[in-house]
């Protein structure tokens, strides 16, 4: 089973950290011990969206975008990075019933942004009840290309209000999919959440992020974070993948 996986948003990889580090308990999507490390933004900061400009086509190596991902010492104390699974079997964990329902399950299910020309991530979990946080980079080319991969993200979003979760030895669980306000961090931000309604996994709460870096499109995923968990990871995250790229010459 992936512990990652590079688009979008690692949801899949998140709740099979909490799988497999809580059993058959259920995540609180609110809540976690006192203890736990936590990714969170400044309450009294608020930084405009950047406005996008048009660039492209560019090249990026994959040596290129991992340095532009947060790392394990840019977290807070307490985090572990997780690595990637050998044993993953390629599963696809979504599914719906409706045909308004198959962009946003098709997408995910990728492995990565479709029109991706590279694609990284990484993975880290703050304890074995969360925060389990996904970071993923995916060279679009252009900016032009990006834009388009949030449109059809957000339509897919707009157009599917359920999907179904199934994972394995852990059943299926229906999960309620609703946009919610984006961290205003990058280029064009957009945010939605999955929340498990019915099913064993009933509470599960699932934050997701994507957002523009030029020709670059940024994912964040948290799961069992604290309130403005999305916040403060997508910032350290675009802050990091802005300033790294742009001394690659971008």
């Amino acid at each position: 089973m992936k512990l990652a996986s590079s688009f979008p948003l690692a949801v899949a990889a998140a709740v099979s950290l909490s799988l497999a580090a809580c059993g058959e308990d259920k995540p609180n999507g609110s809540s976690g011990p006192t203890s736990a490390p936590s990714v969170t933004a400044t309450p009294t900061q608020s930084a405009p969206t950047d406005q996008p400009t048009e660039t492209g086509p560019v090249k990026r190596s994959k040596t290129e975008l991992t340095k532009a991902l947060l790392e394990l010492k840019e977290l807070p104390s307490g985090f572990s990075e997780e690595k990637d699974d050998p044993a993953d079997d390629g599963s696809n964990p979504f599914s719906a019933p409706t045909s308004k329902c198959k962009p946003l399950v098709k997408l995910l299910n990728a492995d990565e942004a479709p029109g991706s020309k590279r694609s990284v991530h990484r993975s880290f979990s703050g304890s074995q009840e969360g925060p389990y946080i996904d970071f993923s980079l995916d060279s679009m080319s252009t900016s032009k290309a990006v834009r388009e991969l949030q449109t059809s993200y957000q339509d897919a979003v707009a157009s599917c209000k359920k999907v179904t979760m199934r994972m394995d030895g852990a059943g299926s669980t229906q999960m309620e999919v609703v946009e919610i306000p984006a961290p205003q961090f990058g280029d064009e931000p957009f945010a939605f959440k999955l929340t498990g309604v019915s099913g064993p996994k009933e509470g599960l709460e699932f934050d997701a992020a994507v957002t523009g870096i030029g020709d670059v499109v940024l994912a964040v995923g948290v799961l069992a974070g604290q309130p403005g968990e999305l916040d403060g990871a997508t910032e350290a995250a675009v802050e990091k993948a802005r300033t790294t790229l742009s001394k690659a010459g971008s």
